[in-house]
C-alpha cells in the first residue's frame, strides 16, 4: 500500500494570508519506518534529553517553543536535512491556492480534490504501466476539517468530482495527532516549505522538494498551483 502523508499550511479562513497549501509525501508502506527512524535521529542529535519534540515547520522557522533555544542557522539546517532525506521513490503531491482565485469557492474542499485525483492518477499509472496493484491511502494530521474531508472522500469515491471517480483507495482518509507520527511532521515540513515559497516567495527549502514532486514525461503531475500569477513551472493541469 501507498500511504500519502498529507498537512495544510495557512488558515483557509485568514484573509491576510492569499494561499492555503495542502501537501505531503507518498510513501510505500515498506519505507515508512526507515524514514520515520531518520527524522527521529535529527531530533535526538538537537535534543538529546527531549527526543518527542515535533518538527513542525513554523516553530522551526520561527524559534516557536523549545525550538527558540538554538540558533537561527542550526533551526534552518534541520528543516532542510530534514527534506533531504526524501527520495526519488517518494513523490510528494501539493497544492497551491489563492483565495482571490477561486472567486468564493472553499479552498479546502479544491485543493483536497486536487491532491486526491492526483494521488489517485499515480495509483492508477502505477498498475496500467507496471502492473503494481497497490491501493492508496491518505493519512492526515488531526484537523478542524476532519469530518469535512472525509465526507468530501466518501463522495469522490462514490459520485466523483469534477473529474471522475477516485478508484484507487481504499478507504476514507484517516487522522493522526501529529505528535505521535514523525511522517505526519514530515508533511507539514513539505507544506509550509510549498506555503513560503508562495506566500513569501522563501526559497530556502522549496528547491530542495521541487524535483521531488510526482512527475513523468517531463511533466509535472504531483504539483499544481491555482494563482492569479503561476510560478513558471510546466505544471500539468
Amino acid at each position: 500500500m501507498y500511504i500519502l502523508y498529507a498537512d495544510e499550511s495557512g488558515a483557509a479562513g485568514d484573509r491576510h494570508q492569499r494561499f492555503f497549501v495542502l501537501a505531503g509525501i507518498a510513501i510505500f508502506d515498506r519505507q515508512t519506518w526507515w524514514l520515520s527512524v531518520e527524522l527521529d535521529k535529527i531530533v535526538q542529535r538537537l535534543f538529546p534529553h527531549q527526543p518527542e519534540v515535533e518538527l513542525h515547520g513554523s516553530h522551526i522557522l520561527q524559534g516557536k517553543g523549545i525550538w527558540r533555544s538554538l540558533p537561527v542557522k542550526t533551526r534552518i539546517e534541520a528543516y532542510q536535512e530534514a527534506l533531504g532525506l526524501i527520495k526519488a521513490q517518494m513523490p510528494l503531491f501539493g497544492v497551491g491556492v489563492e483565495r482571490a482565485f477561486l472567486a468564493g469557492r472553499d479552498p479546502v474542499e479544491y485543493a483536497f480534490e486536487e491532491i486526491c485525483r492526483r494521488f489517485d492518477k499515480y495509483l492508477r499509472r502505477h498498475y496500467t504501466r507496471r502492473g503494481d496493484r497497490q491501493r492508496g491511502l491518505i493519512v492526515f494530521d488531526k484537523t478542524s476539517y476532519e469530518t469535512y474531508i472525509q465526507g468530501l472522500a466518501a463522495g469522490f469515491r462514490t459520485i466523483g468530482h469534477r473529474y471522475g471517480r477516485v478508484r484507487n483507495l481504499s478507504e476514507v482518509p484517516l487522522f493522526l495527532d501529529s505528535r505521535v507520527s514523525r511522517l505526519v511532521q514530515l508533511a507539514d515540513l513539505i507544506a509550509y516549505a510549498l506555503f513560503r515559497f508562495l506566500e513569501h516567495q522563501d526559497e530556502r527549502f522549496f528547491p530542495l522538494i521541487e524535483a521531488r514532486f510526482d512527475a513523468e514525461g517531463g511533466v509535472c503531475h504531483g504539483l499544481h498551483v491555482k494563482s492569479r500569477q503561476t510560478p513558471s513551472r510546466n505544471l500539468a493541469p
